[in-house]
């Protein structure tokens, strides 16, 4: 298996380009209504800067601070998270407007109509003021456009505003607040907040004309930072812009973010440039299809790549996990590592897509070590939030190395997996799971199911790294941890199950319960019992095995998706979206399942079962996400599944083969290679794979390895109807 996937990287990319503009079929807005938690505003690939607009600021519903449902804005805020179901950022919002504000009343409607997002660029008039809004950005500035067609142009500059689960966390998420007004054009400040981290950031802010008054409005009970409004003179129909640069470390780091990467005013240029980098990073792939599957696809390489943020100043300075200012050796350093969700595919595709950022996004992850004491588990702005459970950047690190890549110690790499997972922290007490070889409910009172499945893809995916290195009693340690799942399959019911620690299953038991931790407790994360049973991606033989054979798992696994679509359960179980029976396509862990059926021998099942999925839960329009987004997870879910394949074990290198949804994709590889994935006679029709053919030759196996993707050449899937074979 080592020798399938060490292989040396050339670093430049494909000299052919693709002419059509990708960018065209960009929808920001998709994934914007219901629960996508999307957001349409201006942003760089990568980049920790996402100005955009809000529309809410506290509770569920505004964990991006944008709902496309809502008619008015409330302002226009520097940076947001996409996807996440936890609230944060929304930092520095700025709203102009032309008369007066209305007391407390700090927004104004807008029209539908007027809204245009593409990547890097946002517009909207506000109605009530008259004011049209253009937003552009750089990895680590905001550049923002008001056209005061009234004239009488005021800004607000409200620097206590924030996205927050309620109104009392949002009054008191400043800490401390420090602001300075430099001259008449430039202020700058810092602010410590509280939210979902602990976090500092500095800003430094300037105004394309001088301001000629301010007014500080007075602060609410709690509030520690300012709220103030800059009067300016202006004509009707003049702009003002202005710009803001941000840091973790300095005003001075802001102000030198500012100086290197946004030194003019030359707004249309900026945003030709945003766009531009882009267009050039979509470029690397092309597809062939209708509007709506461009749309798609496009959108959801877009939001692939929204994040991990580079945090780093130019200079690569950033403030660690323990406040402590650190420089990294690339400049680069990566934050907004929702590893639960993305190590099941965004990073496999990271590995195919941009492998020349996989060594700095390992290389981060060891800087988050050597400060934190454990590798990353959610990391936001460099701080840790323990958020979700398992240890995911175990499996992204050891894919990366097993797949040729050496630009991190793999020395350092190795020790911090170890001692990441034989260290006590939040969430992981390995004296207890060790000793009872899984959590037992009654000493673990939360997801003791889940956080055993979840551990055992890391324990496995340590195994395979310690086997590759010859630390032969590392991998007969980690081997055996990775087979703990088993303890937790009752032979009777054919569920995971919670266990105590005198060896008694859970009493009384639901299968179709639901519970989530931080809000009710019980054995499941976000889930039940029929959801979270398949969660032995690294391990399906065995799993077959507990079942009695691939007939018996086949067969209950199919009832998953026949079951009555039922949502069972106290606490909140909002992110349980995307139901086809028990199936929830909305949450990461069912990411694999329809997969499985390949591995079963049914692929025909697969294959029906992707299509149905995508059909339902990837249209094109503002709520047409089933569900989080989830830093770009959901997203990598479709990507891999238009193009025909998944990886089901994100470790192993291997992506089981589905069903083709778009009739052709290019891939352009580094070493100017490329590799195109063709679908003959694909119809609604002809929707099952007959056969496959790879680089000329008729391919019998159920998944194709990643070295044959990285190679380039040419993958043909020949469609056709359902061929009906061991269909019971």
């Amino acid at each position: 298996m080592k020798n399938a996937f060490c292989f040396i990287f050339i670093f430049c990319f494909s000299v052919i380009t693709f002419a059509e503009s990708k960018t065209q079929y960009v929808n920001p807005f998709i994934g914007t209504a219901n629960n996508g938690h999307t957001f349409p505003g201006a942003a760089m690939p990568f980049g920790f800067i996402q100005t955009s607009p809000e529309t809410g600021n506290t509770g569920w519903r505004y964990c991006s601070g944008y709902n496309y449902a809502d008619s008015i804005i409330i302002g226009f805020a520097q940076n947001h998270l996409n996807g996440t179901g936890c609230l944060d950022l929304g930092d520095i919002l700025f709203l102009p407007f032309s008369g007066t504000l209305k007391d407390k009343d700090y927004s104004s409607r807008f029209d539908k109509k007027s809204e245009k997002a593409i990547p890097g660029y946002y517009k909207v008039n506000l109605a009530d003021f008259g004011v049209d809004v253009e937003l552009t950005a750089t990895d680590h500035t905001a550049f923002h456009k008001y056209t005061f067609n009234k004239g009488d142009a005021h800004i607000l500059v409200n620097l206590q505003s924030g996205l927050s689960g309620d109104d009392n966390v949002l009054k008191n998420r400043v800490i401390k607040s420090n602001f300075n007004i430099e001259n008449e054009t430039i202020v700058s400040g810092q602010n410590r907040v509280r939210v979902w981290v602990s976090r500092n950031f500095y800003y430094v802010i300037e105004f394309s004309k001088p301001f000629k008054k301010s007014n500080e409005l007075p602060k609410a009970k709690g509030e520690n930072a300012k709220k103030i409004i800059f009067d300016f003179d202006v004509k009707p129909g003049e702009s003002i812009m202005l710009k803001i640069a941000i840091s973790t470390v300095s005003v001075e780091g802001a102000k030198f973010n500012l100086k290197t990467e946004n030194p003019g005013w030359n707004f249309i240029n900026l945003k030709n440039k945003a766009n531009n980098v882009w267009e050039n990073l979509l470029s690397r792939v092309k597809i062939e299809g209708n509007q709506a599957q461009k749309e798609n696809f496009y959108t959801s390489l877009y939001h692939l790549y929204l994040q991990p943020s580079n945090i780093a100043d130019v200079n690569g300075q950033y403030r660690g996990a323990n406040d402590s200012v650190f420089t990294a050796p690339s400049k680069q350093y990566y934050s907004t590592l929702s590893l639960w969700d993305t190590f099941r595919a965004a990073h496999p595709l990271y590995t195919i897509l941009m492998p020349e950022r996989v060594d700095n996004l390992v290389a981060s992850m060891l800087e988050h070590y050597r400060t934190a004491g454990i590798l990353p588990i959610w990391t936001l702005w460099g701080k840790e939030t323990y958020c979700m459970i398992g240890n995911h950047a175990i499996p992204v690190i050891v894919d990366a190395y097993m797949k040729g890549f050496r630009g991190f110690d793999i020395e350092k790499a190795y020790e911090a997996i170890k001692m990441t997972a034989t260290t006590n922290h939040i969430n992981s007490n390995w004296d207890i799971y060790t000793k009872y070889g899984y959590f037992p409910f009654d000493l673990e009172k939360k997801e003791s199911v889940s956080r055993t499945l979840e551990n055992c893809i890391d324990d496995w995916s340590i195994a395979l790294m310690a086997r590759s290195l010859g630390k032969e009693d590392d991998y007969q340690f980690f081997s055996k941890r990775a087979q703990f799942y088993k303890k937790l399959f009752d032979p009777q019911t054919k569920f995971m199950r919670g266990k105590d620690s005198k060896g008694n299953w859970r009493i009384p038991f639901d299968a179709l319960g639901l519970s989530h931790a931080s809000s009710f407790g019980g054995d499941y994360t976000e889930g039940n019992a029929w959801q979270y049973t398949w969660h032995v991606p690294q391990d399906v033989e065995g799993l077959t095995e507990l079942f009695g054979g691939k007939e018996k798992l086949a067969y209950k696994l199919d009832s998953l998706f026949k079951l009555e679509s039922t949502i069972k359960g106290a606490g909140f179980v909002l992110d349980v979206t995307g139901l086809i029976g028990q199936y929830a396509h909305g949450n990461e862990p069912s990411h694999h399942v329809a997969y499985l059926f390949t591995l079963l021998d049914k692929g025909w099942r697969t294959q029906e079962l992707v299509r149905e999925i995508n059909d339902k839960f990837y249209i094109n329009k503002p709520d047409g996400l089933c569900g989080n987004d989830d830093c770009g997870q959901m997203s990598a879910w479709y990507i891999f599944t238009a193009m025909g394949f998944y990886p089901v074990n994100p470790v192993s290198g291997q992506y089981v083969f589905g069903a083709p949804q778009l009739p052709k994709v290019t891939l352009a590889l580094p070493g100017n290679k490329n590799f195109s994935i063709e679908a003959k006679n694909l119809s609604v029709q002809n929707k099952y794979v007959q056969s496959i053919i790879l680089n000329g030759k008729v391919y019998d196996k159920e998944f194709i390895n990643h070295i044959d993707i990285m190679n380039g050449g040419k993958l043909i899937y020949i469609m056709g109807p359902n061929p009906k074979i061991n269909k019971d």
